[in-house]
Order: C-alpha cells, then sequence, then structure tokens
C-alpha cells in the first residue's frame, strides 16, 4: 500500500514529517536507487528507500487504540473461560490480537492502551524502562502532609523501598482525599497497598496517562485510536527504549 515518503520516514524515526520533508528536499533521500521527490508515495513493502545512502528499517503498520476501563473490567486479553466477566479487548471491536499494555485490577478504572506491536508492549512494561504512570486516587479520610511525604519519598514493599513518587492533593472532602500520584515504576497494586498502608485505603482509582499518552475526556468503556502525533511519540519512545537495550546488550557481551 502505498503512502506518501514523508509519512514513511516520520515513522521510521528520522523526526517530525516536517524534518523528513527538508531530507527529501536535500536530496538525501532515495527511492531504488533514484532521488526522491517531495509528495512522492511509495509502498515499503516493494520499495528500497534510503537516507544518505543507509536503508530505512520501515516499521510495519501496527494497531495503537487506548480504552477507558471501566471498573469491573478486566484488563487481560481473555476472561479464563469466565462468561461473566468481560475483557477489556471486548470492548473494542477491531480485528487482530492486541496486546494490553499497563494492566489495571478489576476494581480499577481508567487508560489502557491495546497494541499489536509486542516491541513496544514489552519495552514499556519492562521493569527497567517503566515510564510514568498517573493517576487520580480517591482515599479515605484526609492524609496529612506529614502522611503524603512517606509516600513522596518511598516506603518499604516486599522488603524493597519504592521509588519516589509524586503525590499531590487535587481537593479534600469531609471524608475523603483526591489525589494526584505520578509514579515511575510499577509493582502490583503498589499504590492500593501504600495507600492501606498509610491508613488510606483507596475507594477509587483512574488511570489517566501512560508516558505522553493521555486519557483525556474519553467516558467509562469508550475506545479511540491514537492519533499520528501520539503514534510519532511511541514510535520515538521505541527508538530510545531499542537503543538502551542494545547498548546493554552490547555491554554485557563485552564484558
Amino acid at each position: 500500500m502505498e503512502e506518501r515518503l514523508q509519512k514513511i520516514l516520520a515513522h521510521a524515526g528520522y523526526g517530525s514529517r516536517r524534518a523528513c520533508e527538508d531530507l527529501i528536499r536535500e536530496g538525501r533521500v532515495a527511492v531504488n536507487g533514484q532521488t526522491a521527490q517531495l509528495g512522492q508515495k511509495v509502498d515499503p513493502e516493494r520499495d528500497r528507500i534510503t537516507v544518505d545512502g543507509k536503508p530505512v528499517q520501515v516499521e510495519r503498520a501496527y494497531t495503537y487504540i487506548i480504552v477507558n476501563k471501566p471498573r469491573g473490567v478486566l484488563s487481560n486479553e481473555r476472561s479464563n473461560g469466565d462468561k461473566n466477566v468481560v475483557t477489556v479487548r471486548e470492548l473494542v471491536p477491531v480485528a487482530g490480537h492486541l496486546y494490553p499494555v499497563g494492566r489495571l485490577d478489576l476494581r480499577s478504572e481508567g487508560l489502557v492502551l491495546l497494541t499489536d506491536d509486542g516491541e513496544l508492549a514489552n519495552l514499556l512494561t519492562h521493569p527497567r524502562y517503566e515510564h510514568t504512570k498517573e493517576y487520580q486516587v480517591c482515599v479515605v479520610g484526609r492524609p496529612e502532609e506529614e502522611t503524603l511525604d512517606k509516600w513522596r519519598k518511598g516506603v518499604f514493599l516486599d522488603g524493597r523501598r519504592t521509588a519516589p513518587a509524586e503525590v499531590t492533593v487535587i481537593h479534600r472532602e469531609p471524608n475523603h482525599t483526591w489525589l494526584r500520584v505520578v509514579l515511575h515504576e510499577g509493582r502490583k497494586r503498589q499504590i492500593r497497598r501504600i495507600a492501606a498502608m498509610l491508613g488510606h485505603p483507596v475507594k477509587r482509582l483512574i488511570r489517566v496517562r501512560i508516558g505522553p499518552i493521555q486519557l483525556g475526556k474519553l467516558k467509562p468503556g469508550e475506545w479511540r485510536s491514537l492519533r499520528e502525533g501520539e503514534i510519532n511519540q511511541l514510535l520515538e519512545i521505541k527508538r530510545q527504549l531499542r537503543v538502551q537495550y542494545d547498548s546493554k546488550k552490547h555491554r554485557l557481551h563485552r564484558n
């Protein structure tokens, strides 16, 4: 399937579309050995594309979808045979095998990313490369700043201190408090366990962001495909994480 050359280059990690247009104008891009023209359409499956004489590794067209997972819906791909349980995958009538990235427990709500880009899914969920996740959390009572400071500095879970977290008060009610919590790691049920440990159990937990991807105005149960700019941000993250991973493998091999 033919696409505009600058779009293919952008998806392959050569910068924004405007930057890729500049590469073409400067004569640095060739298609099947011929200098490319601005606006030219090519088929990445058949045509050989080079930049400065080096072949372009064209990414296949992956699917990237975000879902606002309602409470009581599994974020797994399958319900393990339980017909009474709805999965987040069932909310999205799109063909193909889509992996959930950033799972949420049954009682939690909010942003789940579904994709068939297995490499991105693995990189985003690997403990070494965990990206920031932002939550809106309603807890019982009115935690004092001293209590929140303990959370911010890290507490011990399973014998290990949690990484520093951003915890700020959104607003307080007589019997509960809404918090904004930003994590840079992802241990199992981490927010619920810490909140309970500090004496303020979670009443409601909504994830509103994974890395650069925002939940926005999606209502519970709604979904949408990612926009081009969002996809480009994910592809850039994948490129950076791939470089980190390859660099680490190279150092280990040398040692």
